[in-house]
C-alpha cells in the first residue's frame, strides 16, 4: 500500500447484460467500464472527463458500490473493498459518500431539510438525537446555508441552495472521500463558481479527497489537481492537471480542449472529434477511437493500445497515454 493514495483502482470492469427474445435471454454486454485503473492522492481533487456515455458515472457507482463490479480491484486505504463482510462495509460507509447531479431528486420533498441531512447520522448512530441539531446547523454554516434553513422544505430553495444540501448530507459524516457526479451541470454559471469555491474549501480546510465527474473542462481545470480522460469505458489519457492542459497528448482529448468556447479573435479552427461515440456493446477494435480520429492509422484500427507512461520530461513529465501515435 502506497500512503500518499486514498483510492486505488486497478483493471476496474463493469458490464450490463443486454436481454433480448421473449424469455429475455442475454444477447450480449454492454462494456461500460473496460479495465479501468487509476489512484487518486489524499487531500487532492481528481478529475475524470468525457463525454456522455463514456462511462464516467458507472466508474463512480461502482467505486461506490451501487453497481457490483464485473472484475477488477478497489482499495480503499489499501483494503479491497469488494473483501469486506457487510458489518465491516456498513462501518465504511460514512467515510466514502456521494453527492448526485441533480439535487432535487436526490431529496425527500416531504422531508425538512435538517431531517434530510441529519438522518445519515442517527441511521450510523454518530450522535444522539440532543446532539443532532447542533451538529446539523454547524455543517450547514460550512455550506453556505442559515440556520433558518433547517425547517424547511427543498421545493423552498434554489438549484445551488439544494446541491448545498446535498453536500452537507454528504459532509455531515465527516467523509475521507467523496464522489461528485456532475455536480453543477444543472447550476447557473454564478452558482457553479460558489459551489466549485465550497469544494476547493472542503479540499484546503478539511482534507477531504474528491472524484469529481464532469465533462466540464473549464470547472475542471480551475479546480481538479490531477485529470484522467475516459473514452467509451477505458482512460486514454492521465496525468497533473497543469500537464495535461499545457500539453495535452491523446487526440481525443485534443479534441475535448478544442470544443471548450474561447474569447480569443485569434484563434484558428482546430481539429474536432469526427462523428458519434459508438455503441459501448459493440467497441471499435483496435484503439476505440479510430472510427473518429482524423489521424487513425491501420495499426490504430488493428492494435489495441496499452496506458503507459510517455517518455521525455518538461510539459509530458508523468503523462500516460493509451495512443499507438504518441
Amino acid at each position: 500500500m502506497n500512503k500518499d493514495y486514498l483510492i486505488e483502482v486497478d483493471g476496474l470492469k463493469k458490464y450490463f447484460p443486454i436481454q433480448d427474445g421473449l424469455f429475455g435471454q442475454q444477447t450480449g454486454q454492454l462494456r461500460a467500464v473496460d479495465g479501468v485503473s487509476f489512484k487518486i492522492r489524499k487531500g487532492s481533487i481528481f478529475g475524470l472527463v468525457g463525454e456522455s456515455g463514456s462511462g464516467k458515472t458507472t466508474v463512480g457507482r461502482t467505486l461506490l458500490g451501487l453497481y457490483e463490479k464485473t472484475a477488477g480491484s478497489v482499495k480503499f486505504r489499501g483494503e479491497e473493498l469488494s473483501s469486506l463482510k457487510p458489518k465491516q462495509l456498513k462501518a465504511l460507509r460514512p467515510k466514502i459518500q456521494l453527492v448526485f447531479q441533480d439535487p432535487y431528486s436526490s431529496l425527500n420533498p416531504r422531508m425538512r431539510v435538517g431531517d434530510a441531512i441529519g438522518e445519515a447520522m442517527l441511521e450510523h448512530k454518530l450522535c444522539s438525537v440532543a446532539e443532532l441539531r447542533s451538529k446539523v446547523i454547524e455543517v450547514m454554516k460550512i455550506c453556505g446555508l442559515s440556520e433558518q434553513h433547517y425547517n424547511r422544505f427543498p421545493h423552498e430553495f434554489s438549484g445551488g441552495q439544494r446541491q448545498r444540501i446535498g453536500i452537507a448530507r454528504a459532509l455531515i459524516l465527516n467523509p475521507d472521500f467523496i464522489i461528485a457526479d456532475e455536480p453543477i451541470s444543472a447550476l447557473d454559471v454564478s452558482i457553479q463558481a460558489q459551489i466549485i469555491n465550497l469544494f476547493s474549501d472542503l479540499r484546503d480546510d478539511h482534507g477531504v479527497t474528491f472524484l469529481f465527474i464532469s465533462h466540464d473542462l473549464g470547472v475542471v481545470e480551475h479546480l481538479c489537481d490531477d485529470v484522467a480522460v475516459m473514452y467509451l469505458g477505458q482512460i486514454v489519457e492521465t496525468a497533473d492537471r497543469d500537464s495535461l492542459f499545457r500539453q495535452p497528448l491523446h487526440p481525443y482529448t485534443q479534441a475535448l480542449l478544442a470544443a471548450v468556447p474561447t474569447l480569443d479573435p485569434d484563434s484558428g479552427p482546430v481539429a474536432m472529434a469526427q462523428g458519434e461515440i459508438p455503441d459501448p456493446s459493440k467497441p471499435p477494435t483496435g484503439c476505440r477511437f479510430n472510427t473518429r480520429c482524423p489521424l487513425a492509422t491501420e495499426r490504430c484500427r488493428r492494435e489495441v493500445p496499452i496506458l503507459r507512461e510517455v517518455d521525455g520530461g518538461g510539459d509530458v513529465a508523468g503523462h500516460r497515454v493509451a495512443c499507438h501515435l504518441v
